[in-house]
């Protein structure tokens, strides 16, 4: 199964260099997605948002676990959000996309979106 959304993009029209980057950014989002899903118990999928005509300055994720529980163990864990930013930073650069600095990430649950928003995450993500 693929743990990876579609993304997010801030923008009306998306010229071919757009286009271009948003597959690489899915590449590299998909393996990221994967390597977390084996790493971070609980972790379930991840999608970005990103407006080209300021990228990658303007790349940010939103990292999905199943539970609250399992989300709170994650942040327990004074490694894990350096280990998920290294991972990102490293499938990036594989791709030829050079952050300037570290990709935000933002850390959400399945149970709070089902709870919050009757389990829409369209909705859910448009208020990020």
């Amino acid at each position: 199964m693929c743990c990876y959304q579609v993304g997010i993009v801030v923008v009306t029209v998306m010229r071919k260099t757009d286009k271009k980057l948003e597959a690489q950014l899915i590449d590299a989002l998909t393996l990221v997605c994967e390597q977390a899903k084996t790493q971070y118990p609980g972790f379930s999928w991840l999608t970005h948002k990103v407006n080209f005509q300021r990228f990658p300055d303007s790349l940010s994720l939103v990292c999905v676990f199943d539970t609250n529980q399992e989300l709170r163990a994650f942040n327990a864990d004074s490694h894990a959000t350096a280990g998920l930013q290294a991972l990102v930073k490293q499938q990036l650069v594989s791709v030829g996309i050079k952050p300037n600095k570290a990709v935000p990430l933002v850390f959400d649950t399945e149970e709070n979106c089902q709870h919050q928003d009757n389990g829409s995450w369209s909705r859910r993500l448009e208020r990020r």
